[in-house]
């Protein structure tokens, strides 16, 4: 695109694709409140890493450990104001030896971004699910414990 925010003569608009965005956290407890406030922060940076409007989500998919049955993580999503993308929960597969009391989520963005220009978020113990997915764009703390209502512990 010219700096106008024309597409050039002769070349292509980018493409409208629903591409997937991927994320996971965990917590340390299976309580509603944990779970809530886990997802919304690992829903914010998703949003905020991406500039996601969340009128381009067409859907999300929200796993949880069976160890994590308190609540529903897409409950989180509503709560940020999701209210016309369709959300799903479910369990993910039971394996031995996985990471205990994780969320996972999959969001179906309609986006004309190409895939590596996507990031993935992996906070907490779930960082060690895609080590290659650690960087993620300076975020001021005080933006997110605005957006999410709780404080946020820091990296030391």
């Amino acid at each position: 695109m010219h700096q106008n925010g024309q597409t050039p003569p002769g070349s292509d608009p980018p493409r409208l694709m629903c591409r997937g965005i991927r994320g996971a956290t965990t917590v340390t407890e299976n309580t509603a409140e944990a779970i809530l406030a886990a997802t919304r922060e690992l829903l914010y940076l998703m949003i905020r890493a991406n500039d996601i409007d969340p009128a381009d989500v067409a859907s999300a998919i929200f796993t949880t450990t069976k160890d994590l049955n308190a609540t529903y993580p897409a409950l989180a999503a509503r709560e940020l104001g999701w209210y016309e993308a369709a959300l799903l929960c479910g369990h993910e597969m039971d394996v031995p030896g996985g990471l205990p009391y994780c969320i996972r989520v999959l969001i179906h963005w309609n986006t004309t971004r190409r895939p590596e220009e996507i990031v993935h978020v992996y906070l907490r113990e779930a960082k060690n699910l895609r080590p290659d997915r650690q960087t993620l764009p300076p975020i001021p703390f005080e933006e997110l414990e605005a957006a999410i209502g709780r404080e946020v512990t820091r990296p030391s």
